[in-house]
Formats: structure tokens, C-alpha cells, sequence
């Protein structure tokens, strides 16, 4: 208490300055109208100022669940696309569950889940995805993985209860089938192990026009990926001198350094047509033995 007072008694005369000096700013503000409404203005200027700042913090707080509320959402509208659903015979249809119908007696093929990414690698030159979904939430292997944007990110190669593992575009072994959405023409997209933030597309022959630009999707050659969905746009077109195809530098669609949340999706029928594909290669096997 004595130092308080030793505080007031040496600053005396300040502050007897302050307080007259808000006593004459109050006059002035409330018997002036000019000074009045410029000084509301500059009031309000700095309570707006403050209430941004502040509404920015609490966004930043909460973004994390409206990002989730947001991804599952696009989870539910991304079920509803008729992308996933493919023509059926009508005369088969009592062999087919109803409720895997559109509205037009198509039959669904295609199940998309959201997840969320527990960690990444970018740095290696195999680099892989943890996401918080497993088996218990009817995640599989070979299935499809893809960005919140709609860029392709890699494939699901081991499955547990509740975790799952990614192999990611980013990764030297992980080659796969895609093509050239303008022309068509099939190609195999692999990663060479240097930039993040460029893929390589071989076997795209020089007679196509190939543009800087074009868009790169997913072709009809595999089981575990939709055709036709993004995988990237070509960045740089090079003429491999030593053969008729062109090597061209892709830039994927998905940031594939900084995956928060992605997509699963699921082919009904992979166990079917995986399981006919393997047939009908042994009865090849066979046939080209008996001869």
C-alpha cells in the first residue's frame, strides 16, 4: 500500500494531466457534433478491427470440425453421382439388392468414405499415408484413395482394425495405368523419387497433340479407381529422342505434401471381377498347356 502511494504521489501531476485530459475529451466528444461523430467513427473503426482479430482466432479454433462437418458432407454428395452407379440387365434385376439402385435402375458400383490422415511422408522415395479408418469401418485392400479436391492420391496396401496404410503417388514402386483425357491414349504415371510436385507419364505416342495443360485421369484399367477421375495436368512436354513417345511431367491434382482429410472409395464388385479375371486366366493357363 505505501508503495502505491509513493507511485501517486510522484506521478501527481501526470496523472491529475491524464484526468483533466479526459474530462476535456469528454466535453468535447459530447457537446461537439463534428468531434462527436468522428470520434464514433474511429471507435467503431477499432472495436471492428478488434472483433476481426478475434473472430479470426475463434475460426482458427473451430475450422478443424468444420472441416470434418464439410468432408462429411462431400462424403454424401459424392455417393449421389452418377459416376458411380453402371447400367444393369433389367432381367436380372430381382438377383440385385434394391437399395443399390439410383433412380434410373442403374446399380451402384462405387462406395466413397471419408477419412482423416493421422501422418504423411513426402521426403522419402516411398512414401505412405495413415488414415483413421481400418476394417471396421469397411476399408479394404486395393482400394482407391483420393484427395478432398478430387485428386488421386494413391491406393490402401495394408489394412487393420481401425488404421489403414496408403501407398502414395509419391512413391518409386507405385505405377499405374492412366490417360489423356483430350485424346484418350492409355499411359503409365510413375514418380521418380525428386519433386513432390512432379509426377512422369510415359507411352503417350508423338502422333498425339499433346498440349501443356491437359488433363491427366484415371483410365479403365484398373479395379481399384473410377475412370475418368483426376490425377493431374501436364506441366512439361519432352521428346524421348530414342524412341515414338513422348515423356511427359505431370502435376498432380492433390497436394500430395500436406493431406488432412481423402476419400476411400470402394468397388462393389472387385471380389467378382477379381475373382472371374483369375478364372479366366487359368482356363488360358490351361488351354495353351493341352496344345
Amino acid at each position: 500500500m505505501r508503495n502505491i502511494f509513493l507511485f501517486i504521489r510522484r506521478f501527481s501531476v501526470f496523472i491529475l494531466f491524464l484526468i483533466l485530459q479526459i474530462i476535456s475529451l469528454y466535453f468535447l466528444f459530447t457537446y461537439n457534433r463534428s468531434h462527436r461523430a468522428k470520434g464514433l467513427g474511429f471507435a467503431g473503426g477499432v472495436t471492428s478491427y478488434f472483433n476481426g482479430k478475434y473472430n479470426a482466432l475463434e475460426d482458427f479454433f473451430t475450422m478443424q470440425e468444420e472441416n470434418r462437418r464439410v468432408h462429411r458432407l462431400n462424403d454424401s454428395l459424392m455417393n449421389l453421382l452418377r459416376a458411380n452407379f453402371i447400367p444393369v440387365d433389367s432381367g436380372a434385376s430381382r438377383l440385385a439388392d434394391s437399395a443399390n439402385r439410383d433412380t434410373t435402375g442403374k446399380m451402384r458400383q462405387y462406395i466413397w468414405r471419408s477419412a482423416q490422415v493421422v501422418y504423411s511422408t513426402a521426403s522419402s522415395d516411398k512414401n505412405y499415408l495413415q488414415i483413421n479408418r481400418g476394417s471396421n469401418a469397411g476399408i479394404a485392400d486395393d482400394m482407391g484413395v483420393f484427395s478432398s479436391n478430387g485428386g488421386l492420391v494413391g491406393k490402401v496396401i495394408n489394412t487393420g482394425k481401425n488404421f489403414s496404410e496408403i501407398m502414395s503417388l509419391l512413391n518409386v514402386v507405385n505405377k499405374m495405368s492412366v490417360q489423356l483425357k483430350r485424346t484418350g491414349s492409355a499411359g503409365m504415371l510413375s514418380w521418380e523419387g525428386k519433386s513432390p510436385q512432379e509426377l512422369t507419364l510415359k507411352n503417350i505416342p508423338k502422333t498425339d497433340s499433346v498440349r501443356r495443360g491437359d488433363t491427366i485421369v484415371t483410365g479403365n484399367y484398373s479395379l481399384s479407381y473410377p475412370p475418368g477421375r483426376m490425377v493431374g495436368t501436364v506441366s512439361h512436354v519432352l521428346r524421348d529422342k530414342a524412341s515414338n513417345f513422348f515423356i511427359l511431367k505431370v502435376k498432380p491434382t492433390a497436394n500430395l505434401t500436406n493431406l488432412q482429410q481423402v476419400f476411400i472409395v470402394e468397388n462393389i464388385n472387385y471380389e467378382t471381377q477379381k475373382q472371374l479375371d483369375r478364372e479366366t486366366q487359368d482356363m488360358v493357363d490351361k488351354k495353351g498347356g493341352n496344345k
